[in-house]
């Protein structure tokens, strides 16, 4: 990325690019700088947006979410990728204990596009918080036929931030789709 930002200083894809790179590398607060590059260049990059959203869960500061989801989906109503804006948002709600929200949320991405596991499994989640076990399962359910590999310990492995906040909320994530049904590994 860097070669091509050197070549290419002003082309606002290449520093969201970079951006996301840095945001899933436990580098959030410099992928969020990138991101604001990318919009200062192009503000209509409903992407960076998106991805300014997921940075601010991994800050632990996901009040701050929904404000870029939406204004990613104003950019961008009818975008292939609104489902995992919808998700972004729906995983922000969990982190602030928000259950009711996330899963309408949750709901909505899954609507956005039926055959992408992970709105599944975080609505699993959502649902176990809530108490509606037997929905949870039938979520758990519904994610491992698209997934069938799926297992905890491969969220637990792949964790884009030593954030204290982020990480306590990921906890809480484990548990729900634990009670959920979805196998640990």
């Amino acid at each position: 990325m860097n070669k091509a930002l050197s070549l290419a200083p002003q082309h606002a894809l290449a520093h969201l690019l970079l951006g996301v790179v840095q945001i899933f590398s436990n580098r959030a607060a410099q992928g969020i700088a990138e991101c604001e590059r990318a919009l200062a260049l192009d503000r209509n990059l409903a992407h960076a947006h998106a991805w300014i959203g997921v940075a601010k869960i991994y800050t632990g500061r996901a009040a701050e979410t929904e404000n870029h989801v939406h204004e990613a989906l104003r950019l961008s109503p009818r975008d292939t990728f609104s489902y995992l804006w919808l998700l972004i948002a729906g995983i922000a709600k969990l982190h602030l204990n928000a259950e009711r929200e996330a899963v309408a949320w949750l709901r909505r991405s899954i609507e956005a596009n039926r055959n992408h596991p992970l709105g599944r499994f975080w609505l699993a989640a959502a649902l176990a918080r809530l108490g509606a076990l037997d929905e949870a399962k039938a979520a758990a359910r519904a994610a491992l036929a698209l997934d069938p590999g799926f297992i905890i310990r491969r969220m637990r492995i792949s964790v884009p931030s030593d954030n204290p906040t982020y990480l306590a909320a990921r906890e809480r994530f484990y548990e729900g789709m634990r009670l959920a049904g979805v196998p640990e590994g």
